[in-house]
């Protein structure tokens, strides 16, 4: 049996061509490494093209209106749409969004061969849940400091998983991790060691 299964945004990809090579002082090996880190670029935006299409072609069949934009932004592709009448591409708590992506992913898989990075967002979700996980992150390491004790957080997706996990790193102090098999995956946040 073949896996056709997508890595997801929280796990690591070894991405070949991406790591400029050695250069040990010559000028060819320089530009042979800019070269490869240029081709490495160029890939993620073509799948980021490749998932805009896919995704306008989606927002056309449900006759919603949006703009779409395509980029790479920290060594993934992105595709943003934005609009008005675009809650349902959401759905609660990102549930639609991240059904969205993970079909966009094997649209850019089927077409590339390669698995995909790709981080899909819409309406400005997830910049906002960004936010509003940072506050629940600080928090959360708040309370660690101030008694001492572990913090469970809910059960939240990769995505939401992955900026509380940014945001405590980025603190003295404590640590975090994450338990359980999803969709009941959440986040511990306690004293380091």
């Amino acid at each position: 049996m073949t896996d056709t299964s997508i890595p997801h945004a929280d796990e690591s990809l070894d991405d070949e061509g991406t790591e400029p090579t050695a250069t040990h002082g010559s000028d060819e090996a320089e530009e042979t490494g800019t070269e490869k880190k240029a081709a490495a670029e160029s890939d993620l935006f073509r799948q980021s093209e490749i998932a805009a299409d896919y995704v306008e072609g989606l927002l056309d069949i449900l006759d919603y209106d949006g703009d779409i934009d395509e980029l790479v932004s920290g060594g993934r592709p992105v595709v943003e749409v934005v609009g008005g009448r675009l809650q349902n591409l959401v759905g609660q708590r990102g549930a639609t969004l991240e059904a969205l992506q993970e079909l966009t992913r094997l649209a850019v898989f089927r077409q590339t061969g390669t698995p995909s990075r790709l981080l899909l967002d819409v309406g400005g979700y997830r910049a906002n849940r960004r936010k509003e996980l940072a506050a629940v992150a600080k928090n959360a390491v708040e309370k660690v400091k101030e008694y001492g004790e572990p913090v469970r957080l809910e059960p939240m997706s990769a995505f939401e998983r992955k900026c509380v996990h940014d945001v405590v790193n980025a603190i003295s102090g404590v640590e975090s991790e994450s338990e359980g098999v999803e969709p009941n995956r959440r986040i511990i946040v306690r004293p380091a060691d």
